[in-house]
């Protein structure tokens, strides 16, 4: 490379962190705000238990199946292009969302929606990744989770502010201005990248195998109730479709997942512990919304601005994480960082009814967001320095894909857990109280809306409440569980690298 291209890129350094900063957020905030929303929507269009986690899963569905398509595209046709496409058609798919007035509607956008990520997401690593020195892309990295992290914690704040004095329809209304933005930034700074050793193609077979796999058990887990007969076909196809993912990917001659990739144990086993470790986190913020609304009574500004801690202290200490990646290597911080987390997952189980934040939610809180600072960046890192530069994206989109399948499955099967422990603690609650049949009628008919059940008196209400809470505690136990695993997959595949 000439000394010229050598300083543009270099100059260049700060416009691609503004864009992938700004434009990764858009997904982070997307995630975050819309779990905020989902308790006014669930109101505003009548919405099931089984229809408001398809609202998560059909946008997590297509950004799973798609993510190591986007990495591959970004690899063959630059990455500024495929990050830029990502961008636009992630805000259009907002509006769209914004505008819809069913929740079919909102469900078909947030799938569009997903799409649009699965371009940005991995793009913006990528972008990251192939404008900074080796002994410098640590700190890159660092920087860009801790500013990811506090335009994170800004989101659900406002978004809650919006949906509280506005509309749930502008949390998902919020992306476009912000895309605005990154299309600017992008457009005006950040020069085009791409593998120069990419072989020209698309492995389309590899995304209907995925797509049809990972939707198979997802709709076999959320539509549990619709019919034995249909889940278990779903799940055949499921299961048939991800059987044979890798017997194609190992015959295609440009795999969306180069299997070879797993020849590196460090990257093997930073994605077990992604899988592990984002299913716990998932399972765990998709129902914390819906306890902190719809059974402890806080607004929607209040649950938005319940997670500060966490995203504070990912901005405040994200940045010195990847500093000592860059000194000791990873291997320590992605043992002691999940332990931390499942600390924080057993303190979230705490808390019953009632009593303040700051002695209820706030310690688990604090605690999880420490634990996953310790983590992120030092997990990312890993990822990105365990393969060439040249399958920068698709490393970054196979390590996204991970986490986007633990929360897909985490709502999926977390969301039958609770909901199993839910119907069983209700059962045992109102038979306890020996409540009438007629209101007890009204409290069955409305069952698939857990702890949003409309109910006439304190001891049917109550009932209800404790039941969710009662469910979601066993959900936090089992993400507890998760974490500790995770730690255990770090101790055994992780090895540390010289530092640079």
């Amino acid at each position: 490379m000439s000394t010229f291209a050598q300083g543009a890129k270099e100059n260049s350094g700060a416009w691609v962190l503004a864009a992938a900063i700004l434009g990764s957020s858009m997904a982070f905030i997307d995630g975050t705000v819309v779990n905020v929303a989902l308790p006014a929507l669930q109101a505003a269009l009548h919405a099931t238990i089984s229809q408001v986690q398809w609202v998560v899963e059909s946008y997590a569905l297509f950004l799973a199946a798609l993510l190591l398509t986007g990495g591959s595209l970004g690899d063959i046709y630059g990455h500024r292009k495929v990050f830029l496409a990502g961008v636009i058609l992630f805000s259009a798919a907002s509006a769209w969302c914004g505008a819809s007035p069913t929740i079919i509607q909102l469900i078909l956008a947030r799938a569009l929606q997903g799409v649009g990520a699965a371009l940005l997401v991995p793009g913006s690593l990528a972008l990251i990744s192939v404008s900074f020195a080796p002994d410098k892309r640590g700190r890159a990295i660092g920087t860009w989770s801790g500013f990811s992290g506090i335009t994170a914690a800004i989101g659900p704040v406002l978004g809650g502010w919006l949906i509280q004095h506005g509309s749930w329809r502008l949390a998902f209304l919020i992306n476009v201005p912000i895309a605005a933005l990154v299309i600017g930034i992008t457009i005006w700074g950040v020069p085009e990248s791409q593998s120069a050793s990419a072989k020209k193609g698309v492995d389309w077979p590899g995304v209907v195998l995925t797509t049809a796999g990972l939707g198979g058990i997802v709709f076999s887990l959320v539509e549990f109730n619709s019919g034995l007969a249909l889940v278990i076909v779903a799940a055949t196809v499921g299961v048939l479709s991800l059987i044979a993912f890798p017997l194609v990917e190992e015959r295609s001659p440009h795999p969306m997942l180069p299997l070879s990739l797993f020849d590196s144990r460090n990257f093997t086993g930073a994605n077990i512990l992604t899988l592990l470790l984002y299913t716990a986190l998932s399972a765990t913020f998709f129902f914390l919304p819906l306890n902190l609304i719809q059974v402890q009574g806080y607004s929607a500004t209040q649950a938005g601005a319940a997670l500060l801690p966490f995203v504070t202290l990912m901005f405040l200490l994200s940045r010195w994480t990847g500093g000592l990646v860059d000194r000791y290597g990873a291997e320590l911080p992605l043992v002691v960082g999940p332990l931390i987390a499942a600390a924080g997952f057993a303190l979230m189980s705490v808390p019953g009814i009632g009593g303040s934040y700051w002695v209820t939610f706030f310690p688990a809180v604090l605690v999880l967001g420490f634990g996953m600072t310790v983590t992120i960046a030092p997990l990312t890192t890993t990822v990105m320095g365990s393969v060439s530069q040249d399958h920068a994206g698709v490393a970054s989109g196979v390590n996204n894909a991970v986490s986007r399948v633990g929360g897909l499955l985490a709502v999926a099967v977390f969301g039958l857990v609770l909901q199993v422990v839910f119907n069983d603690t209700l059962d045992g609650r109102l038979d306890a109280l020996k409540y009438p049949a007629a209101a007890r009628a009204r409290i069955e008919a409305q069952r698939s809306s857990l702890a949003a059940a409309k109910v006439d008196d304190d001891a049917g209400r109550q009932a209800v409440a404790w039941s969710f809470v009662d469910g979601y505690r066993v959900v936090l136990w089992l993400s507890a569980g998760l974490a500790v695993a995770s730690a255990a997959s770090a101790a055994i595949f992780i090895r540390r690298t010289k530092p640079t």
